[in-house]
């Protein structure tokens, strides 16, 4: 973005060249073009930078300040029940204390919500926030081909927003393009706009014409060129380290594969496997060896077992798992995460008659039936479950719906606010940060009416929000000192 020059930067600028003008009027020398450059560089870096740089600090920096967070409940994140009463000490961005022998400084700004449970914040470990939802399937596509990239990213920093606002304090979010992913987080991060921690893909890997082969369904030639491994498609072992290496590179912090066909992709079978097993080896093991954890949409059992046996981290949807698909993952301790916001988003648009292409309609039917049995197998098999949305086939911010879906098919609503928070900081390899509510970790709080283990619809009422000890959202505005 150009930066106008203030009256003040103008006039900085002015003096620093007629200096160097005096200089080399005085000494007979000659200013080249290139030493000229060089100065003003210097001049700039250590000039400009040390007037603008401390502001830019004291924006991103948080606050160092001491809260004592109050409420009749709280769920720790790793407990088979809740604590009562509920007490955390926020100090510097971390939790200092937990429960009522936590010590409290002198000094610190006492929230007491009364009625209401104490979590920590919330994960979603499936989303695509630089992904619009569209309830018109063709001006969603006309909107991906016509929208600039940076209408998208301020697109993206808005769905952001509204998801930090539902509770989500992190997200996996898995798959992207133009480097919008990599970008939002990185503005997430210094506080540039508000929104959730973001683990990103930069693009999910995938086959020529398969599910992540953005150019499927369009004629021929119509990009200029056909997809390869700088746009995730890949074809062969050789060129799937190769693109695992690019997104590391452009980056990825984490590597996310499309093993099997897909719902909303007009080209394939939703359950057909797409990568070979020594493709779905090479990218795994490329991750792996670059210390990045791995996920894989798979609705097929084929593809599925495929990437399970190469070693991936987590089962992406997993609609038409067999019995042996799901043996394997206990075995293996392979995390599945339902998505069940996904077919719950397209159902209301069927009930709604929203104009859905035929091919994807019956695929969209036959998953949506299908999906719901392989949860209820995978929660009696003890596979391990993660909470992940889906986020952009329904609409951004609605994500903690997933946990009554999760309930409504049997889940016991304690096992489901684990799994959207110190199940999915498992998964993504945060547990040592955030996922509970215990002192040292990241002060990522949030906090819902009543109690959500007699009602798990509370959680789609989050009122108060707090990230690494920034306050986002505080609708009851409870405050003592």
């Amino acid at each position: 973005m150009k930066k106008t020059l203030t009256f003040f930067e103008s006039r900085l600028l002015s003096a620093f060249r007629d200096s160097i003008r005096k200089h080399f009027k005085k000494n007979g020398e000659q200013m080249t073009p290139r030493w000229a450059r060089r100065r003003l560089l210097g001049f700039w870096s250590a000039g400009f930078l040390a007037l603008w740089l401390p502001a830019f600090g004291q924006v991103q920096r948080p606050t160092s300040k001491s809260y004592v967070l109050k409420a009749e409940r709280m769920f720790d994140g790793k407990s088979n029940g809740l604590t009562r009463p509920g007490l955390i000490v926020v100090t510097d961005g971390r939790i200092a204390g937990v429960g009522a022998s936590a010590a409290i400084p002198p000094g610190a700004e006492v929230m007491d919500f009364g009625d209401a449970t104490l979590l920590p914040g919330f994960i979603d470990a499936h989303t695509h926030l630089t992904m619009m939802h569209s309830e018109d399937y063709k001006q969603n596509q006309l909107d991906q081909l016509q929208k600039t990239i940076a209408e998208r990213a301020l697109d993206a920093s808005a769905n952001a927003r509204v998801t930090l606002m539902a509770g989500i304090t992190t997200v996996r979010d898995v798959g992207s393009s133009d480097y919008l992913d990599v970008g939002l987080r990185n503005a997430i991060r210094d506080r540039v706009v508000p929104g959730p921690r973001m683990l990103v893909a930069v693009h999910a890997l995938g086959a020529t014409g398969g599910h992540c082969d953005h150019e499927d369904g369009f004629r021929a030639g119509l990009f200029g060129h056909e997809s390869g491994p700088l746009d995730g498609v890949i074809n062969g072992p050789e060129q799937a380290r190769f693109a695992v290496r690019l997104d590391h590179k452009y980056g990825a912090d984490i590597i996310k594969v499309c093993a099997t066909g897909g719902v909303l992709s007009l080209t394939d079978d939703v359950d057909t496997p797409q990568l070979t097993a020594d493709e779905l080896d090479a990218i795994v093991d490329e991750a792996h060896a670059l210390r990045r954890k791995t996920a894989a949409h798979a609705h097929g059992a084929e593809g599925a077992k495929r990437a399970i046996r190469a070693g991936i981290d987590s089962i992406e949807h997993g609609t038409f798992l067999d019995d042996e698909a799901l043996e394997m993952m206990k075995q293996r301790g392979t995390y599945l995460v339902p998505t069940l916001m996904a077919p719950h988003g397209i159902q209301e648009q069927i009930d709604q008659g929203t104009y859905i292409p035929p091919p994807i309609l019956a695929k969209a039917k036959a998953a949506i039936s299908a999906g719901r049995e392989t949860f209820q197998k995978a929660l009696a098999k003890g596979v391990k479950i993660g909470l992940g949305t889906d986020a952009a086939v329904y609409a951004h911010g609605r994500n903690t719906e997933e946990f009554h879906l999760m309930v409504d098919l049997g889940m016991k609503p304690m096992e489901a606010l684990k799994a959207g928070t110190s199940g999915d900081a498992d998964l993504l390899g945060l547990s040592d940060k955030i996922g509970t509510l215990e002192a040292g970790k990241l002060a990522d709080v949030v906090a819902v009416p009543g109690d959500p283990v007699e009602n798990i619809r509370q959680t789609e009422h989050v009122f108060f929000v707090m990230k690494e000890g920034v306050i986002y959202k505080n609708d009851r505005g409870a405050s003592t000192h």
